[in-house]
């Protein structure tokens, strides 16, 4: 584990407790977490993106004001429904907010995790932006397809002919090494080998979408192998990176205990998702001692290079700089961050 980001959900709510209780609140207070997170040397601030909810939903303007108003941390997304996505329309944006993120004599900060899409809301709710597949095709089809179609547009392809036909136009403005910083969330084994083969980063988040009855950061730990020998039989030259999310909630205060005491000792869950069977992660909640030693025994957050830990936004900047300030200073030091 060599860098430690956050990831939030961004939710928003007028509700007790809360302080994220619009949208509003919730795009503004992103950006100082990410500087607050910046100032106590987290390495990145991720975001999910969710449609048709009281969550983050457009990340690119959010991006770029993070990109903005910090100078060295990731800026990240985990991740993007391709599903919704105008991939022409996104590459000229994910360009944009990865220039304004970059730092005179260095490249753009961005790393954007993409996906097919995951159990949402709304009913097909990306018919409703225009984007319906066509016959014998699912959603999932097109996704990926949107995906190669980014890809190939941020690394410079011409993907239409000039008015006069005689020559080639590429997407502007082009951000150079954003292609080399594309991420694929996989929920399977089999899309782990798919991500590996193609050459795209990999985010495994705290669910994976298959069940072989071993325990979860087993089963994620055997993906991220089967990534790593797809990505090296694919003869891909430069090294791949693996992030993974989890729950982390170190307990050193009475607020603290309050908040999260009555979540100690949880363990792995199975349920059905989608039709099939889903496991899904534990959160590690206690002392920073014991969560050194819980920590010490994940297979696959030790075979990752990259955590992503999912923070309680709707506690506000205060409480989050915090909690993550403890995760750096005393479960991650220990642990050999950045050894």
């Amino acid at each position: 584990m060599k860098r430690i980001g956050f990831l939030s959900f961004g939710h928003y709510q007028a509700v007790p407790g809360s302080v994220m209780r619009t949208a509003g609140d919730s795009l503004r207070q992103h950006v100082d977490l990410a500087v607050a997170a910046e100032e106590v040397g987290v390495d990145g601030a991720y975001v999910r993106v969710h449609h048709f909810a009281n969550q983050l939903a457009s990340p690119f303007p959010l991006l770029a004001a993070m990109g903005v108003s910090t100078k060295t941390i990731e800026l990240g997304t985990a991740v993007i429904d391709m599903r919704y996505e105008n991939p022409l329309y996104m590459a000229e944006d994910a360009a944009a907010a990865d220039l304004l993120s970059a730092n005179a004599g260095a490249g753009g900060r961005l790393q954007l995790g993409l996906s097919r899409g995951s159990p949402e809301t709304a009913l097909n709710g990306y018919e409703a932006f225009g984007y319906v597949p066509a016959e014998g095709r699912d959603a999932a089809d097109d996704a990926r397809a949107k995906t190669e179609l980014f890809r190939a547009a941020i690394a410079g392809a011409p993907v239409t002919r000039t008015a006069q036909g005689n020559g080639l136009l590429a997407i502007q403005p082009q951000s150079p090494g954003l292609s080399d910083r594309i991420w694929w969330g996989s929920g399977t084994r089999a899309t782990a080998k798919w991500t590996g083969e193609r050459g795209m980063n990999l985010m495994s988040s705290t669910l994976l979408t298959e069940d072989t009855g071993v325990p979860f950061d087993e089963l994620q730990a055997e993906q991220i192998e089967i990534f790593r020998t797809a990505w090296r039989d694919a003869g891909h030259e430069r090294e791949p990176r693996v992030s993974v999310s989890r729950s982390i909630l170190p307990i050193t205060t009475d607020q603290d205990r309050a908040y999260f005491g009555r979540e100690r000792n949880s363990e792995d869950q199975v349920g059905y998702l989608d039709g099939g069977l889903a496991r899904f992660g534990k959160s590690y909640v206690g002392e920073p001692d014991e969560l050194v030693a819980q920590l010490r025994e994940d297979a696959a957050l030790q075979a990752a290079d990259t955590v992503l830990v999912t923070v309680p936004n709707q506690l506000g900047v205060e409480y989050n700089a915090r909690l993550l300030e403890t995760i750096v200073k005393d479960v991650a030091t220990p642990l050999g961050w950045r050894d």
